[in-house]
């Protein structure tokens, strides 16, 4: 759909007790996220299809829920993989309309593949993409191509995009998804090897339509 994220894509959050009790838009340091509790990569959701939600972590109770109503089975669960010396879970929020991406914008993240084997030989190890939280990855661009298409018009499939900005990173990249904890310094490796602290692009929608794993990138 235009102008508006990728349909799911952080369509709820968990705010904390030192954040404002709001369903705004609110920054990431507001809620319990991977950049403050590495813990957290660990978890996988699956959408079923009545909407409700199905988490596992290796260290919890496969548990599912309706986020319309188990806010509170859901502090119960994530209570123990958060870090007690932070704000304790408070309450479970719907984003607005335009969702809860980092920069505040009704954007899609766009991650290039070509880049993260570049960063994988920076730091002496193998990243998983899913470190870094992408809606859409790309292949075939050379490394750090995805920043040649800002201010371009790219197509994917039914739709057409706007490439807007690079993505400014934290730490939630440090945490490894399998273990749960901090083993990359991504942020040094970006400022060491390229002088910035960029990973992937921010586009906006400007035309919906479906995209499918394996639609070709076009600049329009």
């Amino acid at each position: 759909m235009a102008d508006a994220p990728l349909p799911g894509d952080r369509a709820w959050a968990v705010l904390h007790a030192n954040a404002p009790d709001t369903e705004e838009w609110q920054p990431r340091r507001n809620f319990l996220v991977v950049a403050s509790g590495p813990r957290l990569a660990q978890i996988h959701a699956r959408t079923e299809a009545n909407g409700h939600i199905t988490l596992t972590h290796p260290d919890a109770d496969p548990t599912t829920i309706d986020p319309e109503r188990d806010g509170e089975k859901l502090k119960a669960w994530i209570s123990p993989l958060w870090d007690s010396d932070r704000p304790a879970p408070a309450r479970l929020v719907r984003a607005p309309a335009k969702g809860m991406a980092d920069n505040g914008e009704a954007e899609v993240a766009i991650l290039n593949l070509a880049s993260l084997r570049a960063l994988s030989d920076k730091l002496g190890q193998d990243l998983d993409i899913g470190r870094f939280r992408g809606n859409l990855v790309v292949d075939g661009l050379g490394p750090w191509g995805e920043f040649d298409l800002i201010g371009r018009s790219i197509r994917l499939g039914g739709a057409t995009l706007e490439v807007t900005r690079p993505t400014d990173r934290c730490r939630a990249p440090d945490a490894n998804p399998l273990t749960g904890r901090r083993d990359a310094n991504v942020l040094r490796a970006l400022e060491d090897g390229w002088g910035h602290r960029d990973f992937g692009v921010y586009a906006r929608v400007s035309q919906g339509g479906r995209v499918r794993a394996g639609d070709e990138l076009d600049l329009i």
